[in-house]
């Protein structure tokens, strides 16, 4: 399918894991594609740890993981893979923090986290480790915010976040974090929130319009978007049931506003637990679950230029509750659960026209 300017977008294969996983944690580095942990076919945490070589196409098995953990955070600082938090074999939130040492194949130690938690968002900027919120032991979300400092291997706190969660999606725009939704609990989390790095102070933005689990968030040209998800009944309607949704809604950060597009801008199809990512002016759509009794294997994007929704090629493997990283033209989707954990890993690549 084209997306203008003599660009077309294709998905590309790449050889299956050795080890199917779900929520696994995934960097690139250097040419490299690190999979770290994840739970495998018992459900349980995993300490494998995997690298793709791009070039050669050759999977490699790494020293495993120190802590076994699934759904933790991953921060790529020089030649060095920084894990997060995360949840053990127990089902209780981690504190450890690791570094795999690229150069030298072997993980070390870091300082732990102030709290235990999974669910951490991290960001990264100037070779600084920002981990914001997250879930503890008591299952109770987190307001938490710190930074580390890898040169003298310390989390410093910061101010903590107005509203506490976990799962949130967070993007770095200019010199402010912006963290959008996430969980407390089973249920979604509607705000919208912006940390200044330099003042560091919070900001309150208006709510999403709606409240939706497992949607789609992505950052593109100025706006954010909440894509899809769950639709969850209000306070006040009792006979309402969840139901999956095809909703799209825009913040401009300019303009300071929500704008909730009208039908005819919505989604092709209802979906939630699905990837979704920028590329080439595109904001694409991936796989996920919907009203069909199997994961999504449909694709879609939205052109920012041509304001429409337009079908993509279709997901080689069908899957929801993957994990994604976007690498240049390239935006990987790894593992998740096709009729059970998945080995699989595809790219949807952006690509000059023949």
């Amino acid at each position: 399918m084209s997306a203008g300017g003599g660009r077309t977008f294709a998905w590309q294969v790449f050889p299956p894991m050795p080890t199917c996983r779900v929520y696994g944690t995934v960097a690139h580095q250097d040419g490299h594609l690190l999979v770290l942990g994840g739970c495998g076919r018992a459900g349980l945490p995993l300490d494998t740890a995997e690298t793709l070589d791009m070039a050669s196409h050759t999977w490699l098995a790494l020293a495993p993981l120190p802590t076994a953990r699934a759904g933790a955070a991953a921060v790529v600082l020089g030649k060095q893979v920084l894990v997060v938090g995360g949840v053990d074999e127990v089902q209780s939130p981690v504190a450890a923090v690791e570094a795999f040492l690229m150069d030298e194949g072997r993980w070390e130690r870091r300082a732990t986290l102030p709290q235990a938690a999974m669910g951490v968002a991290t960001v990264e900027r100037d070779g600084m480790v920002y981990a914001l919120g997250g879930m503890g032991p008591d299952t109770a979300p987190q307001a938490q915010v710190c930074v580390y400092e890898p040169r003298r291997d310390c989390w410093l706190s910061l101010p903590s976040m107005p509203t506490p969660c976990y799962g949130a999606s967070t993007f770095l725009h200019g010199n402010k974090i912006y963290v959008l939704g996430g969980r407390q609990g089973k249920l979604p989390v509607t705000a919208f929130e912006a940390f200044d790095l330099e003042a560091r102070t919070w900001t309150r933005h208006p709510s999403l319009p709606s409240r939706r689990a497992f949607a789609g968030c992505a950052m593109a040209e100025g706006s954010v978007f909440s894509l899809g998800g769950l639709q969850q009944p209000g306070p006040h309607n009792f006979y309402s049931r969840p139901h999956f949704v095809n909703t799209v809604e825009m913040f401009d950060l300019e303009h300071g506003s929500w704008t909730k597009l009208p039908r005819s801008l919505r989604m092709r199809d209802k979906r939630a637990d699905f990837v979704v990512g920028s590329l080439g002016g595109h904001i694409v759509a991936i796989g996920g679950l919907g009203n069909q009794p199997c994961p999504l294997g449909s694709v879609e994007s939205f052109s920012l230029a041509r304001r429409r929704w337009e079908a993509l090629p279709a997901m080689p493997t069908a899957r929801c509750s993957c994990s994604s990283l976007q690498a240049g033209p390239r935006l990987f989707v790894i593992g998740g659960v096709a009729q059970g954990p998945s080995q699989a890993v595809e790219a949807l690549c952006l690509r000059d026209g023949v």
